[in-house]
């Protein structure tokens, strides 16, 4: 039995919305690329609209483009305005952008750029869309981990915006747990409220511009393995896509690349560190999250 999940297995997407962020480039791209060409109807949630409009245009499909910077909650605030007033349903929301290694820097509202891009502002969406999500049957909360999320990882309650000393390395994996946490704790605040679930996915070792912030002394030797190491962003996109459209997907199941190691091959269910299962770590980062973005979620 071939059990290589791939494109072609993606089911007919038409009269779904779905949202992705991050998706003028990379990962982003090919996931809502091929959402649109089985006929969802699909924003692009970019930064850079002049990008997102070159993307767009790469698209066959029914595709729109929203301005969105996870950097800053006005901006989040006012592209969840712009969605809802366009969209009164919405299928699937995939949290995808996220930035990786980036030196110390502060988003617009104080936070670390790493945990605030990747975790805080996919959070603050997340909760003000999700009452959109919660009426329509079969819908979706796909979150893009990482295996980073395994490396010098850890929820840092009493720094979580690296202020005392910063690691590129560290803050990038707690920003990837927080991730994982985030999905789990979702999935458990879903299951009473009907049909909507929560998943996580990682495209393990994938070719991509996230690595455009590693020291130049390592991007060279990077970019010369790249070819041995790395699958293109069309294969490490499989597993977001087989947690937003396999009916067989289960809330709470985490997706990854199947060979040895994860970080390359065809999508399957894997497993995160033991870490990212600890409830009463995810019940305090959800909490401390609700504080930090002041939102709140419609379910609890």
């Amino acid at each position: 039995m071939d059990d290589r999940w791939t494109e072609q297995h993606i089911p007919d997407q038409h009269g779904r919305v779905a949202i992705v962020t991050g998706a003028n480039t990379g990962l982003g791209f090919e996931t809502a690329r091929m959402l649109a060409e089985r006929g969802a109807r699909v924003v692009l949630a970019v930064r850079d609209v002049e990008k997102g409009k070159q993307a767009a245009a790469r698209i066959t499909g029914a595709v729109t483009v929203q301005a969105l910077d996870l950097t800053s909650l006005d901006s989040i605030r006012s592209a969840a305005a712009d969605l809802r007033a366009e969209h009164p349903r919405i299928d699937l929301l995939v949290n995808n952008a996220g930035v990786m290694h980036t030196p110390r820097q502060a988003t617009a509202d104080g936070f670390e750029l790493q945990f605030g891009t990747n975790h805080l502002g996919h959070f603050a969406l997340t909760g003000l869309l999700l009452d959109l999500l919660l009426p329509v049957p079969g819908s979706r909360v796909v979150t893009v981990s990482s295996t980073g999320h395994r490396i010098r990882a850890a929820i840092h309650f009493d720094d979580l915006q690296w202020e005392r000393s910063y690691s590129r390395v560290g803050a990038y994996g707690q920003a990837k747990l927080a991730n994982l946490m985030f999905t789990y704790e979702l999935q458990r605040r879903l299951a009473p409220h009907g049909s909507t679930v929560a998943l996580a996915a990682h495209p393990g070792t994938s070719n991509t511009e996230l690595t455009r912030n590693v020291p130049a002394a390592v991007r060279a030797p990077i970019a010369w393995l790249a070819p041995l190491l790395t699958q293109k962003p069309a294969m490490g996109a499989l597993p977001t896509l087989r947690a937003a459209t396999d009916p067989a997907a289960l809330g709470g199941q985490y997706y990854g690349p199947g060979n040895r190691g994860e970080a390359r091959g065809f999508p399957k269910v894997v497993t995160s560190s033991p870490a990212s299962y600890d409830h009463a770590v995810q019940r305090g980062l959800w909490a401390v999250s609700e504080e930090l973005t002041g939102v709140s979620f419609p379910v609890g």
